[in-house]
């Protein structure tokens, strides 16, 4: 259980992080601190095993027809990524700390943070690629959150709006992919996948998996061309960009391309698509870096430059280029992650972060400023830092493509302009910001060292980069095996992590990058002239305007076709609809089949005729809006006795609950409307209308007949055979509901509860002047509840609610079940409001229907999250028989629990969405005193 726990933790954290906000930022990081340090310890045991090459997993069923299950895996690549984004969490914590101001909402942003760590280690931790898919909208979702955590910035909810347009179509790009990859293998399962790569590589939807999968993952880390929401994402407050935008969200799409490598690596597909994106994105970044201001935007499109290696690297396709990729992984985390704390402290004491107004920073702030200059000199690739390690090995990657011809030359010409960049970057963030002159009417002056504390996290990190530089086979050796073992799924090819490998031209190229590198920033001015001669593109802008551009369109289009009328919006649907099928039901010949008309008795003839008649009736007087709705009940009636006539009690006693409801809720809604409107609608449009209806109920009575004819076998064969066996009930109708489809009925009466909760929040603040009379000039009675009423209605309830509680006891086993003795009680409870009114009954039911839907729901959720502590799939149902003095054998299930959710949400919705009605008429007697809000 170490896997989920280390995956659930984060999110039990983000619950209780808020509880601590009273106590003050140290009480709420402490507690914030809490999951990263259990999750650690969690992980240690399993190192011994991970370093052999070894695999931890833990399987939990979920949905197993839908391939979904609750499966995680710990290996090397997942390890990195796990200690990545639980390690660096943790400084991060300690730094937010202090970089918060005391009168920000500190428990609203450490329950962001600890949601988006959560989501994270779901994607990195997941063995089923369904549920990676769910955690990587997560991280989408609680990044947007977390960009936008100033909300009062306008360029904050902006750059937040962005990252979620773009992550989260990539993300809908990627759920496509992973469900072909999962039809190709038929398992989403990532050990099957994984151990299928042939298969997919050679099927015909290779090349459209490859690249929808391709596209969530360039989307995610900010790959040309979608690398523009990166840096606009920078108006987050650091932490965030820190955590997010260089050592975890932004590698999610990196993790995607290692973990899915041995799969859907080794193609022409994957190098050309992955190797020049990357190589684009490489160059793109680097050269902009170099030109921007903004000390974060620098570091943003750094970070887009690197990302853009990364890639490169993996969609080189050789092994040691994986190596390669996975080390500048960890060195990029590092690094860039102590870079961004770095200018989140220049920011927090200067109050700026204009590269053109904070220079000779050294002077005032000489301890942040050797940290900074450390961690850009390993940017930069400078020897004896982590940087200039994984640098070299990708030069040597580089030299080493073969490409025909004088592409051969490509690769290693980017990679040396890339390293010149990265060094002319590295050199003016150093200059510009700590030396340079004097700073320029700094908001904050004089600027000084930040508290003790918030500089531990970027010592930390430094130290990093000096260690791996310097022992790199000591320090971050057996990690990056473990990791480049699971990445490439089988053997490494043999690789040398030592500082220096002799004068070779690897390390040439390094020499010409770095020389190159500061020849360039010496004469930036050039540069900055070259560049100035060309406009910049302001890609928010585009993006803004390609979106309004389409808001437009649609609104255009909605208008159009939304003119307020419901009537014409029934008429469009039903036009489309017969438009669509009717010559496809041409084509297959519509006829009655082989099987023949049943034969008709008397009773079900003179039904029919009630029902047709009374159908026909409510359209022609829709008018006279009493006799339409009189007429509305009788239709509703002889349906319920239609269900009884061909054997389903199940659905004739639940039809005539809900109409019984139904009637009842529209008499509320009618006391507020004219009880007869005049006609509207012209001759013509009326004939149109029939015309079209006509067309529509023959259309349906030819294919139903066609079908109901036809020799068939239906599934109702299994749900009969496996309804006592399998459910223990023989009430089938029930069994399905609260067992083989469970998870339908969940789903439903959660938007039950979701309607009736919007009924109550649109009409909590109504006011309806009441009708003066009944339309007809006739006053209301001034006995608004009847004596006669009263003394009927009371006596019923006890007995309406016993009959209720044997309709849900019997259920399982015969015609009944929590929907109909839901139902049954409401209407039961409604009739006292009605026959006493609002103030009378609601002095006597104190209850809250919201939390009677909450109850409901939790029950629901409780019966299906039970089977997972006996290992079974979610909604799993059981039963076994109890001996009783007196009683005697009976049956109990499980369901009962499920079936009692639902019991509850129906009344809760019920009466909820009545009264939130009733509540509106005047004879309701409601004031502040007598009625409870809500109730």
């Amino acid at each position: 259980m170490s896997l989920p726990l280390v995956v659930l933790l984060p999110f039990l954290g983000a619950l209780a992080a808020p509880l601590f906000a009273q106590g003050g930022r140290t009480a709420i990081a402490v507690i914030s601190c809490v999951p990263a340090i259990i999750g650690l310890a969690a992980l240690y045991p399993h190192w011994a095993v991970l370093a052999d090459g070894g695999i931890v997993q833990h399987t939990t069923e979920w949905l197993p027809a839908l391939g979904l299950s609750l499966s995680f895996r710990l290996d090397g690549l997942s390890l990195l990524f796990t200690l990545l984004i639980l390690i660096i969490g943790l400084l991060i914590i300690l730094y937010a700390r202090y970089y918060l101001k005391p009168h920000e909402n500190v428990g609203k942003f450490y329950a962001l943070l600890l949601c988006f760590k959560g989501s994270m280690l779901g994607i990195v931790l997941s063995s089923n690629l369904l549920l990676m898919v769910i955690f990587w909208e997560l991280t989408s979702l609680t990044s947007f959150l977390l960009i936008s955590f100033w909300t009062h910035k306008k360029d904050a909810r902006r750059g937040a709006r962005m990252s979620l347009a773009i992550t989260g179509g990539g993300g809908l790009a990627l759920l496509a992919g992973i469900l072909l990859i999962g039809n190709i293998v038929g398992s989403y399962e990532l050990e099957d996948v994984l151990a299928a790569g042939d298969l997919i590589k050679n099927h015909s939807m290779y090349p459209v998996a490859l690249t929808l999968v391709l596209l969530g993952a360039f989307t995610k880390s900010a790959q040309f061309p979608f690398h523009f929401w990166l840096p606009h994402a920078m108006q987050a407050p650091t932490p965030v960009s820190a955590y997010l935008h260089s050592a975890t969200m932004v590698k999610a799409g990196i993790f995607l391309m290692a973990r899915l490598y041995p799969a859907l690596a080794g193609t022409e597909q994957w190098f050309y698509m992955v190797s020049f994106t990357g190589m684009a994105t490489l160059l793109i970044g680097a050269y902009v870096a170099m030109f921007k201001h903004d000390l974060k935007g620098l570091l943003a499109h750094s970070t887009v430059s690197h990302l853009g290696l990364i890639t490169l690297l993996f969609g080189m396709g050789t092994q040691l280029a994986a190596v390669a990729a996975v080390f500048h992984v960890i060195n990029h985390a590092i690094f860039k992650a102590s870079l961004f704390m770095a200018a989140g402290i220049i920011d927090h004491e200067t109050g700026t972060r204009d590269m053109r107004r904070i220079n000779g920073l050294w002077r005032y702030m000489p301890h942040t400023a050797t940290l900074a200059m450390v961690a850009a000199s390993s940017m930069a690739g400078v020897p004896l830092l982590n940087g200039f390690l994984s640098k070299e090995m990708f030069f040597a990657e580089a030299l080493e493509l073969n490409l025909p011809g004088l592409w051969a030359y490509l690769p290693p010409l980017v990679a040396t302009l890339a390293g010149i960049f990265a060094v002319a970057y590295s050199a003016r963030f150093i200059h510009d910001v700590f030396f340079n002159g004097r700073p320029v009417n700094l908001p904050i002056f004089p600027p000084h060292e930040p508290p003790r504390y918030m500089k531990i996290p970027v010592e930390i990190l430094v130290f990093a980069c000096l260690m791996v530089g310097m022992f790199p086979a000591f320090s971050v050796g057996p990690l990056l095996y473990a990791a480049a073992s699971a990445t490439l799924g089988g053997d490494v090819p043999e690789y040398h992590l030592t500082v220096i490998h002799g004068f070779n031209l690897p390390l040439l190229m390094s020499f010409v990058a770095f020389f190159g590198g500061l020849l360039m920033y010496t004469q930036r001015q050039r540069f900055f002239d070259f560049h100035a001669r060309f406009k910049e593109i302001d890609e928010k802008a585009v993006f803004e305007a390609i979106v309004s551009r389409i808001s437009d369109t649609a609104h255009t289009v909605t208008a159009y076709i939304e003119n307020g009328s419901l009537q014409r919006y029934a008429m469009l649907l039903i036009v489309s609809v017969i438009a669509v099928s009717v010559l496809p039901l041409w084509d297959l010949g519509i006829a009655i089949g082989s099987n023949g008309l049943s034969p008709v008795d008397w009773p079900t003839l003179i039904g029919i005729a009630i029902l047709v008649v009374a159908s026909l009736g409510t359209a022609a007087m829709h008018r006279d809006r009493f006799f339409a709705l009189v007429l509305l009940s009788v239709v509703g009636l002889l349906v319920a006795l239609g269900f009884a006539r061909f054997s389903a009690p199940d659905l004739a006693m639940t039809q005539l609950s809900v109409e019984v409801v139904t009637i009842v809720l529209l008499m509320l809604a009618l006391y507020y409307m004219p009880s007869w409107t005049p006609i509207e609608t012209p001759k013509g449009r009326r004939i149109r209308d029939i015309l079209i209806a006509g067309a529509a109920g023959i259309g349906m009575t030819l294919i139903t007949l066609a079908m109901l004819t036809q020799p068939f076998t239906s599934i109702s064969e299994f749900f009969l055979e496996n309804s006592k066996p399998g459910g223990g009930g023989t009430n089938v109708v029930n069994v399905i509901l609260v067992d083989f489809r469970g998870f339908d009925t969940l789903g439903e009466i959660t938007v039950l509860g979701i309607a009736a909760l919007g009924i109550y929040a649109m009409l909590r603040n109504v006011d309806l002047p009441p009708p003066p009379g009944d339309g007809q000039g006739h006053a209301w009675t001034r006995d608004a509840y009847p004596m006669m009423l009263q003394q009927i209605a009371r006596p019923m309830l006890p007995l309406a609610l016993m009959i209720s509680a044997y309709i849900f006891l019997r259920g399982h086993n015969m015609p009944g079940g929590g929907f109909i003795a839901g139902l049954i009680t409401a209407v039961a409870l409604i009739l006292q409001y009605i026959a006493s009114g609002m103030s009378w009954t609601q002095g006597r039911i104190s209850i809250r229907y919201h939390n009677v839907i909450g109850l409901g729901l939790l029950f629901a959720l409780i019966a299906g999250a039970g089977s997972f502590a006996f290992g079974y799939p979610f909604l799993t149902s059981t039963f076994d028989y109890v001996y009783w003095p007196v009683v005697g054998k009976f049956e109990v299930a499980s369901a009962l629990v499920f079936d009692l959710g639902v019991y509850l949400t129906v009344i809760g919705a019920t009466l909820l969405a009545l009264t939130s009605v009733g509540r509106l008429s005047p004879h309701s007697a409601i004031n502040s005193t007598n009625y409870k809000e809500g109730s």
